[in-house]
């Protein structure tokens, strides 16, 4: 695996290494005289500002199994002699899996960047190797000195001495006689200079060079972790909706509901598959509670009939480690998470860890909460919001007792199929708290995959990610204009990726915003676009696909929440209407199941717009061959009109190098397919575009190799 295999070393100087890493050297055999560069900083090659790495190594960096690692050095060296770099990838056993030659990132910027794609799920690491590259800087001399009829002899020797040494080094017979006939051509004095210095820097010398780069003073890095967890950690499409509205029925003369059960709920699985969903997500499924219960729309007073938030956890009935009755027993729970498995989805639970005032905890464990001067318990504020149904924990108290409370409850889940948890609320707990926890469940159960909801503050939200969390909501919600959006897709895919994974939900039962609320259908297909093409990971929560954009007044969620009701929606009625975006839903997941590079993080390329509401940009991916396909690229453009009010119309500038196209038409075009509408198009360097956000807002085009 991996774009460089070998290496030649063709002198006799021993690597050089960074400072900070050790040298092994066999016993029977004298150890040499310390390196100067031993216990400095700087090894024989400086290499600095290594990424991804998390706070010098002391957290791992994310991947998932067969994504690709952006992995990116400054390497330079004193002088004018040509440096290479390399980045090196371990396996968990330590031994080498991967290695690519890195290349510069920007003129005189001595960046370099390349990719990393570890195989298989577990702890792994990478170093990075820069070295001076002995045949570039020949090559370079050479021809500068013998087109100024300047030590021509000279350099025609030190190239037939370094091609000499390189053709005894090669382990490739092929290569060892490229390497070797080279060095014979450029020691013929009967062959004029030119043919000489052409027969040591043809194709074939270079291809060689490719494969067997000559390298001299190699210096390695430290190894920094990777932690490479399964596809769910890092990609997937969500897909959330409340068992209890599942078959919830209301009664015509009476007016009072009847509550949907996971048997009702499970009916409603092959559609969410059907849309192309990975995950199916359930808010609390336990017991809830009854004092200071909410009523519809958040109000203060409920109804004897009404269900309460499913967050306000606990009652009479049990707390976290028990259903709600209205749904059913255990056995109903499994059979309700067999039936998504075999449907090819993953069931998510909502670990939230709160109590309603009545659940057991705060009768026998009070000192799990806050109390007040007055004695009360303090209930859950987020000003302006107040949450009087729900007291918040306090870890303060009895540290040990409530983690090993929850370390309990969150293996019960794990016993029943669960292997997918949403967070609620993770920044309001101590962060030393999470890592424990992920950590010890990880340990475990290296499957479980921990998704934080938090919106928050930007430092908490990487504390979190580098505490264990595999993903994270994100700010993505709220990035609309097509600035806002080019600035949030390079920080979650460049500057962020190696400790933070976006899930980009395009809403939630608390989360409703403008965009959508005055944008009509298109601004619901925009956003399901963004998120579906921009992110590995994305989600929606159920009634998007109806176009709900209807909010209470005053606030960014919907009217008649189903936080606080249930909800019986005509999800076929609607499709066969015409009035459902569940088939461009479908369509969507379609696309980033048939084409990989959707599904990598780290791969995403901005490009030039004219207008200043259309949003380009590119991902692509490199596929390795298999013993059943050959290597393969795959490539993504997407063209979006981010106004859902608007047509608009201009001239998209595309980066061509970024696309790695094979080879262009002798007139500068390559061939695009349409996924949305399926044409088929050329597009170069420049294309008109005209998005009517009405219709079709979005192209989306797969570049054809």
């Amino acid at each position: 695996m991996g774009e460089v295999a070998n290496v030649v070393s063709v002198t006799t100087s021993k690597p050089a290494r960074h400072a900070s890493a050790p040298t092994a050297h066999p016993a029977s055999e004298p150890s040499p005289a310390p390196s100067p560069t031993e216990g400095l900083r700087f090894g024989r090659i400086p290499i600095t500002n290594i990424q991804p790495v998390i706070e010098d190594g002391k957290f791992p960096a994310k991947a998932v199994r067969g994504g690709d690692i952006q992995v990116r050095a400054v390497v330079f060296r004193e002088g004018h002699d040509a440096v290479g770099v390399t980045a090196v990838l371990f396996d968990p056993s330590g031994a080498e899996a991967q290695r690519t030659r890195l290349k510069p990132l920007g003129k005189g910027s001595d960046a370099w960047g390349g990719v990393l794609t570890p195989a298989t799920v577990g702890e792994w690491s990478f170093a990075v190797e820069g070295w001076t590259d002995l045949y570039a800087t020949w090559t370079h001399n050479a021809q500068v000195k013998i087109n100024a009829g300047v030590d021509v002899d000279v350099m025609l020797a030190e190239g037939r001495q370094l091609l000499s040494r390189a053709a005894k080094a090669c382990p490739a017979p092929a290569d060892a006689k490229v390497f070797k006939q080279a060095a014979k051509a450029l020691a013929d004095d009967s062959l004029n200079t030119n043919d000489r210095l052409a027969a040591g820097t043809g194709p074939a010398v270079r291809a060689a060079v490719g494969r067997f780069p000559l390298r001299d003073l190699v210096t390695r890095s430290r190894r920094y972790p990777l932690q490479v967890e399964r596809d769910a950690a890092g990609r997937g499409a969500w897909y959330e909706f409340f068992p209890r509205s599942e078959g919830a029925r209301r009664d015509p003369t009476t007016g009072l509901w009847s509550s949907g059960t996971f048997t009702t709920a499970a009916r409603r699985l092959p559609a969410v598959a059907a849309m192309g969903f990975d995950v199916v997500y359930l808010p609390p499924i336990h017991p809830i509670g009854t004092i200071n219960r909410k009523g519809p729309n958040n109000t203060l007073v409920a109804g004897p009939a009404d269900p309460g938030s499913p967050w306000a956890i606990g009652s009479a009935a049990g707390g976290h480690d028990s259903i709600h009755p209205d749904l059913g027993t255990f056995g109903d729970f499994d059979a309700f998470v067999a039936a998504a498995n075999e449907l090819g989805l993953e069931v998510a639970l909502d670990l939230a860890l709160q109590c309603a005032p009545d659940h057991p905890w705060a009768t026998a464990h009070p000192e799990w909460f806050t109390t007040r001067v007055d004695g009360t318990i303090a209930y859950a504020e987020n000003p302006p919001k107040k949450y009087q149904d729900i007291y918040p924990l306090n870890f303060d108290n009895d540290p040990a007792g409530l983690s090993a409370e929850i370390l309990r409850i969150v293996r019960l889940w794990i016993g029943h199929g669960v292997k997918i948890f949403r967070v609620d609320n993770p920044h309001t707990k101590p962060v030393w708290f999470w890592e424990w926890l992920i950590g010890t469940v990880n340990a475990e159960n290296p499957d479980v995959v921990f998704l934080a909801e938090a919106f928050t503050r930007p430092a908490m939200m990487a504390a979190l990610g580098r505490a264990g969390f595999q993903q994270s909501y994100s700010y993505f919600t709220w990035r609309n204009t097509k600035e806002e959006l080019e600035e949030y897709l390079v920080h979650v895919s460049r500057e962020s990726a190696g400790y933070f994974r976006p899930n980009f939900f395009v809403n939630t039962p608390d989360i409703l915003t403008e965009f959508l609320q005055y944008g009509g259908p298109a601004a619901f297909k925009i956003r399901a676009i963004l998120a579906a093409m921009g992110s590995p990971l994305w989600g929606m929560y159920a009634g998007y696909e109806l176009f709900e954009h209807v909010a209470r007044p005053g606030s960014e969620e919907n009217i008649d929440n189903e936080k606080y009701q249930y909800k019986d929606r005509d999800f076929a009625g609607a499709e066969a209407a015409g009035k459902s975006l569940a088939p461009f839903v479908t369509l969507l997941n379609k696309i980033r199941r048939a084409h990989p590079s959707l599904l990598d993080l780290e791969n995403l390329t901005l490009h030039r717009s004219s207008d200043p509401s259309t949003l380009v940009f590119s991902k692509h991916k490199t596929i390795a061959a298999t013993k059943d396909e050959p290597a393969r690229k795959d490539t993504i453009i997407v063209v979006i009109n981010v106004d859902p009010h608007s047509m608009r119309e201009g001239q998209v500038t595309l980066d061509l190098e970024a696309l790695e196209l094979d080879g262009l038409a002798p007139d500068g075009t390559f061939i695009v397919d349409e996924l949305i509408t399926g044409a088929t198009w050329n597009w170069g360097r420049q294309n008109y575009f005209r998005l009517d956000a009405h219709l079709e807002p979005a192209h989306i085009l797969h570049v054809r190799r």
